[in-house]
């Protein structure tokens, strides 16, 4: 083997020597053909280190080179603001939208104008802004797939009445503002009738994505009241749309008469559609709902439907956008087949495309040109307008279907949400010439501040009626977290040992957490509803109810402190989690062996940050039925003794190791106990953490957080332990 290999090496050397060799003498025989040379070459003179200068120089300007760095500067400012938001909790999509203002040359160009002008040149916007238009093609495109028609259908009456009155009321009162803007601001440029109906159609648009996520995030996904704003928004969306595809036909066109050859274009358009493009697509999707994946060849044959929707649309006058949105909405109904390509297309779409848009946005937007007290006063009065139309308008349409007003406003501030939407809608009409640089920023602020009051504005109405909750809050609260759905049924187990009959007295909450980002807001239903079916299922076997809270976070420890802190409940119970399971095998070291300082850190790292009791569960084979054991380590754990107390009552026999002591305290209420319940407790005075470990493997043992951590210690013995309740007092008074 050796051999062979030198062979190799020598012959590797030998045909590098024989063919640099003749290649050398090729280019030396050409030199006869130097006379032949043009001497306009573009050749830089000078020495060797000046030509890689200008060579590297030459590189820097490519095109390719500036949209490269165009790009890695969008991304990573997009990234920074839109975490910055969400902690100060504020949708992502709002950071993103700053993030490309600070890239434009309200600041960036404002106080840094060589690093603007070095990574925005003029001539290489064009590429940007295309690349930006491909990037909402496909972002329209999912917005498209992401309506759900079964939800419209469903609440069809008071979506119509809520999510056309959230159009009318604000068209209406911007086209009556611009009665007294358009004279001075815009009649230079734009004739009245396409700048009244932009201004008005500026005010109508909901932001469906920012709004759904929002929804998601207050865990109102699955209630009537967020079932009804999702529907009602998806109504919006599609009028709002259509409605600005109309626009931009009669802005286009000029007026109305000439524009109704766009509409009826348009109109043939939509029956298409629907009538022959999404049957086939029905069919289509049926061959491939129950695949896991998707062939090349299928998604080529959607992307290109997409693009020719776009195409078409384009043609007619009512811009790409509104065809790759109507491809969307025609697109098969089933869950499965929308879900495969909107993972295809989704994350490239707002991870990728959409940032540009932002950067690209923001270079139209320069807060500069609002420089005067006059133009100051107009932001002033759109942004009332916009607010005052929109929100008002949903919330006292939805009082008048019959809701209450706690919901009725709830309803309208999540529909005064713009965000992105109203961006691509304004983009629209400045290429088009109908807004002025200046309107267009002062819309462009008045998306900013719609969405950006959202969520305050839900705060301040809940805070508001409060006192509605008074009924409930006179219930004990238990709040259970877990991660796997098998774990929410165990933790309801545990509650329904620890309080028995008294839990039906209780108000229980469970909360689901799945780590990530990613999940589509409009599917959030259909996972949340396979996170509890077990839960459920125990819950309807103890004859109990229990309030869902479902969440997609990639913040799981922050946001399950943020909850609490927000339910304010009289105890919180934890799963330890698989990680801290005997039998979990480690490389080379037992699993028990790395489960205690693991589980340590979870506890403390919640129990330092909420003030309520926590109970951690450390399931190690427990078994519903086995025997229960508690764990008083003194009078230090004088609290656990209601816990044991309430057990006894509910008929459970009861171990306790008691810890041998001198106190005449603790074993009076010992043996007070043992008077009150015989039969039901046997007590086992022990001094040594060792005495703890007993045969039954599928038991529980219940002690408080302080015992634990002194117990602890002795890690060899306590991996051997049954399952284990660690329960941590109240911290701010002391009390359970």
């Amino acid at each position: 083997m050796r051999n062979r290999a030198r062979k190799n090496y020598v012959i590797y050397v030998l045909m590098l020597l024989l063919f640099g060799g003749l290649i050398y003498v090729a280019i030396e025989e050409g030199d006869r053909f130097s006379h032949h040379a043009v001497d306009t070459l573009n050749v830089v003179q000078g020495s060797p280190f000046a030509m890689f200068l200008q060579f590297l120089q030459d590189n820097l300007h490519h095109p390719l080179t500036t949209l490269l760095i165009q790009i890695i500067a969008v991304l990573l400012m997009v990234r920074l603001f839109g975490y910055l938001f969400n902690l100060i909790g504020q949708p992502g999509v709002i950071g993103e939208i700053v993030a490309g203002i600070v890239l434009g040359p309200s600041v960036l160009g404002l106080f840094f104008p060589d690093a603007f002008h070095f990574l925005f040149p003029v001539h290489s916007l064009t590429n940007l802004e295309l690349l930006s238009q491909v990037g909402l093609i496909l972002f329209m495109f999912v917005i498209g797939m992401e309506l759900d028609f079964s939800v419209l259908k469903n609440k069809i009456n008071e979506t119509l009445v809520i999510s056309h009155a959230g159009i009318l009321v604000p068209f209406f009162l911007g086209i009556l503002s611009s009665y007294w803007i358009y004279e001075e601001y815009a009649a230079s440029q734009t004739s009245f009738l396409p700048f009244a109906l932009f201004i008005g159609i500026s005010m109508s648009i909901t932001a469906f994505p920012v709004l759904a996520r929002i929804i998601q995030e207050r865990n109102m996904t699955k209630s009537p009241l967020g079932t009804l704003t999702i529907a009602s928004a998806a109504n919006d969306d599609v009028t709002a749309w259509c409605l600005l595809a109309v626009v931009i036909a009669i802005s286009k066109a000029g007026s109305f008469t000439s524009a109704l050859y766009s509409v009826g274009l348009a109109v043939v358009y939509i029956a298409i559609m629907f009538l022959v493009v999404r049957p086939f697509l029905k069919k289509v999707g049926e061959v491939y709902a129950n695949q896991e994946a998707i062939n090349k060849t299928f998604v080529a044959f959607i992307l290109l439907i997409l693009i020719i929707s776009s195409c078409i649309t384009e043609i007619i006058g009512i811009h790409a956008l509104f065809g790759a949105f109507m491809a969307g909405v025609v697109m098969p109904s089933n869950i499965g087949f929308r879900k495969v390509m909107m993972e295809k297309v989704e994350d490239i779409s707002l991870v990728f495309f959409l940032p540009l848009f932002f950067a690209f946005t923001g270079l139209r937007t320069e807060i500069g040109l609002i420089n005067s007290p006059e133009l100051w006063l107009v932001c002033l009065l759109l942004v009332t307008v916009a607010i005052a139309g929109k929100l008002g308008g949903c919330a006292i349409a939805a009082r008048l279907v019959g809701e209450s007003w706690k919901d009725s406003l709830t309803i309208g501030t999540l529909m005064n949400t713009r965000g992105l939407m109203e961006l691509v809608a304004l983009n629209i009409g400045y290429e088009m010439g109908v807004l002025p640089p200046s309107i267009f920023v002062i819309l462009v602020i008045m998306a900013l501040v719609t969405t950006f009051m959202t969520t305050p504005l839900l705060h301040l109405v809940e805070r508001f009626f409060v006192h509605r909750e008074e009924k409930l809050s006179l219930k004990r609260k238990l709040i259970f977290c877990f991660g796997r759905p098998e774990s929410g049924s165990k933790l309801l187990s545990i509650y329904a040992l620890l309080f028995g009959k008294q839990l039906k007295k209780n108000h229980l909450i469970a909360a689901h957490y799945t780590v990530g980002t990613d999940l589509n807001p409009l599917n959030a239903a259909h996972y949340a509803k396979e996170s509890f079916v077990l839960l459920n299922q125990r819950a309807k076997e103890l004859d109990i109810e229990v309030g869902n809270h479902y969440r997609v976070t990639d913040k799981l420890v922050q946001e399950m402190i943020h909850f609490v802190r927000d339910e304010h409940p009289d105890m919180l119970l934890l799963g330890a989690g698989s990680h801290y399971r005997s039998d979990m095998p480690v490389t080379g070291t037992p699993g028990a062996i790395l489960w205690l300082p693991l589980f340590r850190d979870k506890i403390d790292g919640i129990m330092e940050q909420v003030k309520c009791p926590v109970a951690v569960f450390v399931n190690r084979q427990y078994r519903e039925g086995a025997l229960v054991s508690f764990v008083l380590g003194g009078m230090i754990d004088a609290f656990m003794l209601s816990y044991l107390e309430m057990m006894l009552q509910n008929g459970h026999s009861v171990r306790l190791f008691a810890f041998d002591t001198d106190d005449e305290g603790f074993v009076q209420r010992i043996d007070n106990l043992m008077a009150h319940y015989p039969g039901q407790i046997s007590v086992n005075w022990f001094e040594g953490i060792e005495e703890l470990v007993t045969d039954e493997k599928d038991g529980l043992l219940i002690m408080s957080h302080l015992s634990y951590s002194k117990l602890s210690e002795d890690e060899s013995v306590m991996k051997e332990l049954s399952s284990l309740l660690v329960i941590r007092r109240n911290k701010s008074n002391g009390k359970k």
